[in-house]
């Protein structure tokens, strides 16, 4: 359903649109009753039965499970001539797809975006939600800097979110690539169905396997990568050639900046690792990696640094500072020990 510039859905006039997805239209609207811009999210006609219905409705629950700076606000679910609506804050910015249209991301900002990405998946998989297309136009970056995750239309849900209060966000600024092969048949995904964009779908993602948080750790290294190399980690002219990619081939490592740590070098090959065994298994060692950027280098068993082209299990990283941590903790301890302890009184005898 297309909306004019100017109608009313209950209390929200419709303002220009701001863009579409694979799961809806979204406009920028007026809440007139509490006088604040939102965004209204409508389902559009080509998808307006049933089955797609459910899963609308589904991402507000999903949504409505949600609480997290870093993922866009839900105010209300509204239905209008048999039209369902999202009522959405809305993040007055642009994406981060529109961001990259401008080159790669300086290294200091990067991680400033993608600690706050991987915070927000920390929040969501905490709450059993699997993203599922997480990607630079799913991602907002507000005027003041705040990143915050949208558009949670397919995402998986491995918990039933309890469904309280108000729900959670979206903003669209260019047009969808995601992929829904087949239709739909039923709200909750099984294997054998492929959804998600191509080249930022994790090798089991693309084979219509059964999906997991490690999903979207994959998609997490796929737009950190980009973010820092200015080009897609997986690409082709095509999305044959683009499945092709992600099943087979690695990124071009050498096109990271210089000035990329070793650190967050090995967290993105870490997450980028096609075989899910091998891959970071929780988002949260990326949000603890990029708490302390700072972080020394990878070393191997003899103590020399490793070289950027060599795979490096991920527990190497932080393998050496930990052990520095614990032996300067040791250290203190018994200088606090030897400076605190009672002095012995010294006893004289004479016969």
């Amino acid at each position: 359903m297309s909306l004019l510039q100017g109608s009313r859905i209950g209390p929200y006039e419709i303002g220009a649109a701001l863009g579409a997805g694979g799961m809806g239209q979204v406009y920028r609207a007026l809440d007139t009753k509490l006088g604040r811009s939102v965004a209204i999210k409508a389902l559009p006609d080509s998808l307006n039965d049933p089955e797609r219905v459910a899963r609308f409705q589904r991402e507000a629950q999903v949504l409505a499970s949600l609480n997290h700076p870093n993922i866009a606000a839900i105010y209300g679910l509204e239905e209008s001539g048999g039209t369902q609506f999202l009522v959405l804050e809305l993040v007055e910015g642009e994406t981060l797809g529109q961001r990259l249209k401008d080159g790669p991301i300086p290294v200091h900002e990067a991680t400033v975006i993608a600690k706050q990405i991987a915070d927000a998946l920390q929040a969501a998989h905490e709450k059993g939600i699997i993203h599922r297309d997480l990607k630079p136009a799913n991602i907002a970056i507000s005027d003041t800097g705040q990143v915050k995750v949208l558009d949670f239309g397919i995402a998986k849900v491995l918990v039933s979110p309890a469904v309280n209060g108000t729900l959670a966000g979206s903003r669209a600024g260019e047009s969808s690539e995601t992929t829904m092969l087949p239709p739909v048949r039923h709200p909750v995904t099984t294997e054998g169905v492929v959804l998600g964009t191509v080249a930022y779908m994790a090798p089991e993602q693309a084979r219509g396997r059964e999906a997991d948080k490690r999903c979207d750790v994959w998609a997490f290294g796929c737009v950190f990568y980009e973010m820092l190399a200015g080009a897609r980690a997986f690409g082709g002219e095509n999305v044959a050639d683009t499945f092709a990619a992600v099943l087979k081939s690695e990124p071009n490592w050498n096109a990271l900046p210089s000035d990329v740590p070793m650190p967050i070098r090995a967290l993105i090959r870490g997450c980028l690792e096609k075989d899910r065994q091998e891959r970071v298994v929780d988002i949260a060692a990326a949000s603890f990696v990029l708490k302390h950027p700072d972080i020394a280098a990878p070393q191997d068993s003899s103590g020399a640094a490793v070289p950027a082209g060599r795979r490096v299990p991920m527990w190497r990283p932080w393998l050496l500072p930990a052990v520095t941590a614990v032996a300067a903790a040791a250290l203190a301890g018994v200088v606090v020990w030897l400076a605190t302890r009672p002095v012995p009184t010294r006893v004289t005898r004479t016969t």
